[in-house]
């Protein structure tokens, strides 16, 4: 591990790695986990939560003190009234996981007095890090990385997510957005890990992101991740990111652009 690094990064990328061997190994048997259902579509397997045991043990060892926040487990871990929390998403993209679609990651952030100070994404199938701090620059295996130079939506290439689950409400509206982007760029990307999503597009690997409906985990280290490599994140309506909810993303300037772009086409509930 990187001696540049804070310490807590240190620890996170140490229980990353932990989780992420767990997530490989499974892997080479995928048809033996065992899935539970959450809701419709939405899907937890043994794996998710063996992932998320090594990393809260891992994390709690160095750090008792602190709290935990996992998508899992919830808040049962960890110390209830901790200025430190952890936010966790032991595998996110666990319905790719279990088509063996090669794009499902690790997240782990610590945030500090509700500011988030820390992050890691880890794809254990690439074996690609992803790690920022507050004020310190996003880094990709110890190399700085940097939104794309995009200034716009021409040319630009926009990930996403669809609604599912509770968010299938917004649906339509959603489909039209689509197709606006569609129209409007040079072509629209349904990975299925949002964590991973907001690496690849802090690392420049696309321009911009927008997604409904997402939980805190989904985005807690992302969001630092950008911005940390000079993006810009909020919600749908252009405010401030709160975690979870509704999310825009992008260069500043493909940001902008892609607000513009959404706003005739946002469901009343999230205007």
């Amino acid at each position: 591990m990187s001696p540049n690094l804070h310490p807590m990064i240190n620890v996170a990328v140490k229980a990353a790695r932990a989780a992420g061997a767990i997530i490989n190994r499974a892997a080479l048997d995928v048809e033996s986990v065992r899935i539970s259902q959450k809701l419709v579509n939405d899907f937890v397997t043994d794996v998710d939560h063996a992932s998320e045991q090594i990393i809260i043990e891992t994390l709690l060892t160095a750090y008792p003190g602190h709290g935990i926040w996992a998508e899992e487990s919830g808040q049962e871990h960890g110390a209830k009234d901790s200025e430190f929390v952890w936010i966790i998403d032991p595998l996110d993209g666990t319905t790719n996981y279990l088509h063996g679609f090669p794009q499902f990651c690790v997240s782990i952030a610590v945030q500090y007095r509700g500011r988030i100070e820390h992050a890691i994404i880890y794809d254990p199938l690439r074996q690609e890090l992803f790690t920022a701090s507050r004020g310190g620059g996003a880094q990709l295996d110890d190399k700085r990385i940097r939104v794309s130079k995009s200034r716009g939506l021409e040319g630009a290439l926009i990930s996403t997510g669809i609604p599912f689950g509770a968010s299938i409400k917004w649906l339509d509206p959603y489909l039209q957005m689509l197709k606006a982007v569609a129209l409007n760029t040079a072509g629209a990307r349904r990975p299925g890990s949002a964590a991973l999503d907001l690496a690849w597009l802090a690392a420049g690997r696309t321009d911009g992101y927008w997604e409904l409906g997402l939980k805190p985990w989904d985005t807690a280290a992302g969001w630092l991740l950008v911005t940390e490599a000079g993006g810009r994140v909020g919600t749908i309506t252009g405010a401030d990111y709160a975690l979870g909810h509704d999310i825009v993303a992008g260069s500043p300037k493909t940001y902008e652009a892609l607000l513009a772009l959404l706003a005739p086409h946002l469901p009343d509930d999230l205007r």
